[in-house]
């Protein structure tokens, strides 16, 4: 039997490309999304990518519930962003 092992190590953290800085910038906009009603009742939420195509992302039993939703993923791009400002300083000692 053979098995075929590998790890990878990394000096410091992989960098980011503009392109995905701009992508989560555009997704951290609410003007972005929208939330459409389905045939079985469901409402689902979508984007409008930067191609101006929209794309569905999650499906909700309710109207509030697909809101929370869009609002919980903008709160995630906008930490995206912020971490790419650098380390927060949290606490400093003396």
């Amino acid at each position: 039997m053979t098995i075929y092992y590998q790890t990878n190590s990394w000096s410091s953290q992989p960098q980011i490309s503009e392109d995905q800085i701009e992508n989560w910038k555009h997704l951290a906009q609410k003007k972005n999304w929208r939330i459409t009603q389905l045939p079985n009742g469901y409402y689902q939420t979508e984007f409008k990518n930067t191609n101006d195509v929209w794309q569905d992302v999650t499906r909700r039993e309710t109207l509030k519930g697909a809101e929370a939703a869009i609002d919980g993923s903008i709160e995630h791009y906008n930490k995206k962003l912020d971490f790419i400002k650098g380390p927060k300083v949290i606490k400093t000692f003396e």
